[in-house]
């Protein structure tokens, strides 16, 4: 049995990454601190079922508050920690890049910090496709040069990078940097596109159109992404960057239409221009971390949404 700190537990991917770890009988312990980027009621009931368990403990802290996260380092001493806390969004940062360079450049100085102080066996760091930036060649592999982000949050992800290698190549601390490609599926946050064109089907709306709707995804269902997770977990590596997706495209005119289509509900379109914030195209090469991590994602786009869609209306009512 691992004992295993997970921050950012209350969020979509963190909360699922609790109940799998506290499924296969590990000890976790979860870091959030509860903000209001989206109800913080929604992240309450993200944890239920952790909470339930007595293999779970809860600290509500910042990990931008230094002092209060070594304390819960020192007193817990985790075998292994899964960084996932983090101000997310590529839209919300060029409305304020400060919040995200305190949250995610210094609130994750904070974490590389307490683990070299009391040394894990390794970290699990999340990033981002985000990184990837203005690159046109496709698929994304992680030899390429992510040197041309086209978000405040895509290069707070990279700093993170940048910075976990510092702590590698001085400290010796093992690292392994996970860029996740679009996740989805139940308890996926309300502004994420899925979620928010699911909530405007439903509602009779007209959904947010960015571009021509050429624009392409890899989307990630929430189950694959724990497969990579959990690997990474049982897997400790010196430094190591991994794609995790699909490794399949869907276009954002084809995403709506597929969810019209799974919600047996028509769709009306409104066209805005595309962001310069977003990037045209993700698509991750996973032939890393088949061969590393034994990744092996399999779930299809139309299988995914299907879920999604279920758990969409299970809940809705309850404004999950």
């Amino acid at each position: 049995m691992k004992k295993i700190l997970v921050t950012g537990a209350a969020g979509f991917i963190g909360s699922h990454t609790c109940d799998a770890l506290l499924a296969r009988g590990d000890r976790v312990v979860g870091v959030d601190n509860f903000d209001s980027f989206y109800d913080p009621a929604i992240k309450r009931r993200n944890l239920a079922g952790a909470l339930a368990n007595e293999r779970f403990s809860l600290h509500e802290l910042d990990i931008t508050d230094e002092q209060s996260l070594l304390r819960v380092f020192e007193a817990i001493r985790p075998d292994v920690a899964v960084h996932l806390a983090a101000r997310a969004g590529v839209r919300p940062s060029l409305e304020d890049p400060n919040l995200y360079h305190r949250v995610n450049i210094i609130g994750s100085q904070h974490i590389l910090d307490a683990c070299r102080r009391f040394p894990v066996s390794h970290l699990v760091f999340a990033s981002s496709s985000s990184v990837y930036g203005g690159i046109k060649e496709t698929p994304f592999r992680e030899t390429m040069t992510c040197d041309r982000p086209v978000s405040p949050y895509a290069a707070t992800k990279r700093m993170n990078e940048l910075m976990a290698h510092v702590y590698h190549h001085v400290y010796g601390l093992k690292v392994t940097l996970l860029r996740f490609f679009t996740v989805y599926g139940p308890r996926q946050r309300p502004e994420m596109a899925i979620h928010k064109f699911s909530r405007i089907i439903e509602e009779g709306g007209s959904v947010p159109m960015f571009g021509d709707g050429s624009s392409r995804r890899d989307y990630t269902f929430i189950e694959d992404i724990l497969d990579g997770i959990l690997k990474s977990i049982d897997t400790p590596l010196d430094y190591e960057i991994f794609n995790l997706g699909e490794s399949h495209t869907t276009s954002l005119r084809e995403l709506i239409d597929l969810l019209s289509e799974t919600l047996g509900k028509p769709v009306s379109i409104e066209p805005l221009p595309f962001p310069p914030s977003d990037m045209e195209t993700t698509f991750a090469d996973i032939s890393k971390a088949r061969e590393m991590l034994g990744y092996n994602p399999r779930t299809s786009m139309r299988e995914g949404l299907a879920r999604f869609v279920t758990w969409y209306r299970a809940h809705s009512s309850r404004n999950l």
